[in-house]
């Protein structure tokens, strides 16, 4: 076999080992929850998205688990799903918010689609607080759970001096804390069907889209160790030339 040979032959087993990566990486987005921080004792819209199924499986479910330490959660309505809220006592006596559960209406999100669900809620005092939302999806077969390292979380940050607690959220959040407050108070007639339409109108003019973003990072990032692999390789092969 000749150097040039050589040469060849390690560049395509190079490619042909790390070409799964590049095919396999959008199964590995994980679930997310944006802003990731906000003022503790604040008010926040927090958006969970879910950015995929179970493997090629269909999301019929989405459970999102509340920590103990949020007194009250307000979620958004969604078009295509129905949303229900799981109480259970809290440490006051009083009932709380453990879970929000979203199930699709007429038909499952499709795996290689994604979708989002908001929900405000009031913070708890404590500065510096890592809340941890565990997110489960029931899929038309089988089921995955963001938990541990994957968890979604959220970290309270110092307090405000002087805020009124709508000021929690970072950008889009904090901007809307106001409104999705009033929301509350007021009920589903002014809180819950704009976000409704909304919802409506963000899946239909896709946002609920194809995970493009994550797809291309990941087959720059799966291509850069192909080229390193190669590189590994003819390095190799020339020091064993030289040496014979």
């Amino acid at each position: 076999m000749t150097a040039r040979t050589r040469t060849t032959a390690a560049a395509a087993l190079a490619a042909g080992l790390l070409l799964p990566l590049v095919i396999a990486a959008p199964a590995h987005a994980d679930a997310t929850a944006k802003p990731d921080s906000s003022a503790a004792g604040s008010r926040a819209t927090v958006t969970f998205t879910i950015p995929h199924g179970c493997e090629a499986s269909p999301t019929e479910i989405v459970t999102i688990t509340i920590p103990q330490s949020i007194p009250t959660v307000t979620p958004s309505a969604n078009a295509n799903w129905t949303v229900e809220r799981v109480l259970e006592a809290g440490d006051s006596g009083a009932e709380r918010v453990a879970q929000v559960v979203y199930t699709a209406k007429d038909e499952p999100l499709p795996s290689e689609v994604r979708d989002s669900f908001d929900l405000t809620m009031t913070l708890p005092e404590t500065e510096g607080e890592t809340l941890e939302f565990p997110v489960r999806q029931d899929c038309t077969v089988g089921d995955v759970t963001w938990d541990g390292d994957l968890v979604p979380a959220f970290t309270t940050t110092e307090a405000i001096e002087g805020g009124d607690g709508h000021g929690g959220g970072h950008g889009a959040a904090g901007a809307s804390d106001e409104s999705d407050e009033h929301g509350d108070e007021e009920g589903s007639e002014h809180g819950e069907e704009p976000s409704d339409e909304a919802g409506s109108t963000e899946l239909t003019s896709g946002s609920a889209a194809i995970v493009g973003g994550d797809v291309i990072a990941r087959i720059l990032g799966a291509l850069g160790l192909v080229a390193g692999a190669v590189a590994l390789a003819l390095a190799l092969i020339r020091r064993r030339g030289a040496s014979s």
